[in-house]
């Protein structure tokens, strides 16, 4: 762990846990373990990024209008708001993608900061060159924001005790990670995180 890595947690939202209307499977049982990569970033200092889908009411994105999905994460809507159990520290940066009403932004890397900078921009200004990536949904947003990054030339850990997919074909998530894997990206898990923090003997901070 260095001084040039972030925890990106991806869409972690009402609407896709079980009780949304766009439900990943046993989505918010990764919540815990999320929570503690939070604290352990947070302690050392190091960045925290959480994106969001935040739809129109209105986008191709969604089946009534073309797209694939239900609604969902629709601006405004209690849907799109971040689980409750998820503990974002205060200094979090969130950035949000899936605005234009026809895109359907499924990568981070479409994500825009409140102030309409690029998530790629701040990552840049931060210095950040690893991004630790866990969140929602594996087939689909955390796949595609993997890709993303790797190809922008990012390090790429992901978070494998952290994730979970949709699996609309069984096996989908799980060729979602060796494809990541393919393209450069590691894996990890919190037990060994934690150790890489404990090895730093409180070096890791920004």
């Amino acid at each position: 762990m260095d001084n040039k890595s972030a925890l990106l947690i991806v869409d972690m939202q009402i609407d896709f846990c079980p009780g949304g209307s766009l439900a990943v499977p046993e989505g918010d049982s990764i919540i815990p373990v999320i929570n503690r990569y939070v604290a352990l970033f947070s302690t050392n200092r190091l960045p925290v990024i959480a994106t969001r889908d935040l739809h129109p009411p209105v986008t191709r994105h969604f089946r009534q209008f073309g797209g694939i999905w239900p609604s969902h994460c629709v601006q405004g809507r209690v849907g799109a708001g971040f689980h409750p159990d998820l503990k974002l520290p205060d200094q979090v940066v969130i950035a949000s993608k899936g605005m234009a009403p026809d895109s359907d932004s499924y990568s981070s890397f479409e994500s825009v900061l409140e102030s309409g900078q690029p998530l790629r921009d701040h990552l840049a200004i931060l210095g950040v060159t690893t991004l630790y990536i866990c969140g929602l949904a594996t087939d689909y947003c955390v796949k595609k924001t993997s890709l993303d990054a790797l190809e922008a030339g990012f390090s790429v850990i992901i978070l494998a005790d952290a994730v979970k997919g949709v699996d609309i074909h069984a096996g989908d998530a799980d060729r979602a990670l060796v494809e990541i894997a393919g393209q450069g990206g590691g894996m990890s898990d919190v037990a060994a995180i934690e150790e890489e923090f404990r090895a730093c003997r409180g070096t890791c901070t920004m």
